[in-house]
């Protein structure tokens, strides 16, 4: 087979030879899949950006790649990425120094950001920066008309982005009018038509399972009850489902069960009566908005568009039950309000010790109704009993475990703090924290004035007070003056932060001491020191505190000062 030789679009043609070139770049590729090319044909995709960049710093012998930076899924009209953000943090580290994208609509279509990085903070930073296809090159766009080219195309973006959004979203509109559907999957119990994908019909496979679920509720059957019963019989939940089809490619949902969510979702969908139910949920390409929920009354229902699998008596009858449970439920609660609330003060901090989900805290009152207590459950057990085990924890023997924990947590800090203290006032300590502050102090001095002497050297250079190969010369060197003394100042300021957690200011100390007063468990002081509580099926509790490197860390150095500590 022929081997075939990958194309290089080279910015500049090829320079006669000459020496050795004294600057290497650190690049980083900037590659972005927009939400609006997502699916598109012929679109960029992730991997065809990336080869790109990366053959075109491989021929360049002044570059070396440094990292690739990859926002999939991300809108260009604004910057709020996470992979830009920690692209830019390397670059205010100085570790990359050149950025490298296939084009500028990969970079961002908002016109006045783009411009702002590309005229102020690239500069500013010493940030070289190249758009592949676009021919365009920081470096050389000074001394040539390329120049003028970047705010065009920038423009252009901008207005492509809006546009997509004028056109799109009208047409999709257009469509749910028409009763088309235009969702990614259809609702459990239908599927797209083969024909037609912009209607749906019944899925064999689970549109008896819909019928079933309705008449189990009818003859009596809960919501939790009835995802109980869908899974002992194995029957796979909607998202699973998909994923068996090869609908969902994503892991997490190979295993996920049925829910109350889920049930609760299915009985009160009017899609089942034929109806097609579209616009819940609406977007903006070009404000980079993210999905939002829209009220009822905005919402495009268009009658009868496919076949029902439930009868309108059968559907309403089921919605009253709804109706009617919520009415007893709320009008039992009443009964109760003399009996007040507890609050949660343990939301969130509570695990099952074999599913890894948070338990549910569960209300419960008394026969006679005199007393309101609460237990903690899990919820996958009472979902399906089967794929986990029984876990039912009362609230107060919790919180007195707890409680108890905390208290010689606390009770530990005071002790370790006198010593601390103590320490702190020796004259090696005293002596320690007065040599790096002075250093500190001189190599940020030092740092300040690299900085303005390298701020300065391009307006020397273009009031023509120096060569270029001048202007190049000094510019390297207060290059390396500043990340010298930046790489000191961060291993100072490192050794700073170190020498704290040695002292007073321990986050683990500092914490524990604000609760010394305190002479019961509060939801301040749970969710403080607490990182998680996991319960396992004989109902034991193990406790997993914040801050335990750091005490173990406060607990070594004071060993390791014995001397100075006890003098």
């Amino acid at each position: 087979m022929a081997r075939t030789k990958r194309k290089v679009n080279p910015i500049l043609p090829p320079a006669a030879p000459a020496e050795a070139p004294k600057k290497v770049y650190q690049a980083g590729g900037y590659v972005r899949l927009s939400v609006e090319d997502s699916g598109k044909p012929g679109a960029d995709t992730i991997e065809t950006q990336q080869e790109l960049i990366q053959s075109y710093i491989a021929s360049q012998p002044d570059m070396r790649l440094y990292d690739l930076y990859c926002d999939n899924g991300r809108t260009g009209t604004n910057f709020d990425r996470p992979e830009f953000e920690r692209m830019m943090e390397d670059v205010r580290t100085g570790k990359v120094d050149c950025i490298v994208v296939k084009d500028l609509s990969r970079f961002g279509r908002n016109y006045r950001e783009t411009g702002n990085y590309l005229e102020g903070v690239f500069p500013l930073l010493g940030v070289r920066f190249i758009a592949v296809n676009d021919y365009f090159d920081t470096l050389t766009a000074e001394r040539s008309q390329d120049g003028y080219i970047v705010p065009l195309k920038n423009i252009m973006n901008a207005v492509y982005s809006k546009d997509i959004s004028r056109k799109i979203l009208p047409a999709l509109s257009t469509k749910q009018q028409n009763g088309d559907f235009i969702g990614t999957w259809a609702a459990y119990g239908y599927h797209k038509c083969t024909e037609d994908r912009h209607r749906i019909e019944p899925d064999e496979e689970t549109a008896p399972v819909v019928w079933d679920m309705f008449q189990w509720r009818l003859s009596g059957l809960s919501y939790q009850n009835i995802a109980r019963k869908l899974n002992e019989r194995g029957v796979p939940s909607p998202a699973r489902y998909h994923y068996l089809k090869g609908d969902a490619k994503s892991e997490r949902y190979a295993n996920t069960l049925w829910s109350v969510y889920a049930v609760k979702k299915i009985l009160t969908n009017e899609v089942y009566l034929g109806h097609m139910i579209q616009g819940r949920k609406r977007s903006g390409f070009s404000e980079g908005k993210k999905p939002y929920q829209v009220p009822e009354s905005e919402w495009i229902i268009v009658r009868n568009t496919h076949e029902p699998l439930i009868d309108e008596d059968t559907f309403r009858a089921v919605q009253r039950m709804a109706e009617d449970a919520s009415s007893t439920y709320q009008e039992r609660l009443g009964r109760h309000d003399g009996l007040g609330k507890i609050p949660n003060i343990l939301r969130g901090l509570i695990y099952c010790a074999d599913c890894g989900r948070t338990m549910t805290r569960y209300k419960n009152v008394t026969n006679k109704g005199t007393h309101l207590y609460y237990n903690y459950i899990c919820r996958t057990h009472a979902s399906n009993p089967i794929s986990c085990p029984k876990k039912n924890l009362h609230e107060t023997e919790l919180t007195e475990i707890l409680w108890d924990t905390l208290r010689r947590e606390i009770a530990l800090a005071e002790n370790l703090d006198k010593l601390v203290r103590q320490y702190s006032r020796s004259t090696k300590a005293v002596s320690q924290r007065a040599i790096v502050e002075h250093e500190v102090t001189t190599v940020k001095q030092a740092l300040s004035r690299a900085k303005m002497l390298y701020d300065s050297l391009y307006q020397n250079y273009a009031d023509k007070l120096m060569t270029e190969r001048e202007y190049t010369e000094m510019k390297q060197k207060y290059r390396s003056d500043m990340e010298r003394a930046q790489a000191r100042l961060e291993a100072l300021e490192q050794q700073q932060k170190d020498t704290r957690h040695q002292t007073t200011e321990n986050p683990w100390l500092t914490t524990c001491i604000q609760y010394r007063q305190e002479t019961e468990l509060t939801e301040g002081m749970a969710h403080a020191l607490i990182e998680r509580v996991e319960v396992d099926a004989g109902n034991r509790v193990s406790i997993v505190l914040r801050y335990q490197d750091e005490y173990r860390a406060l607990l070594q150095f004071l060993v390791s000062e014995g001397e100075a500590v006890s003098a």
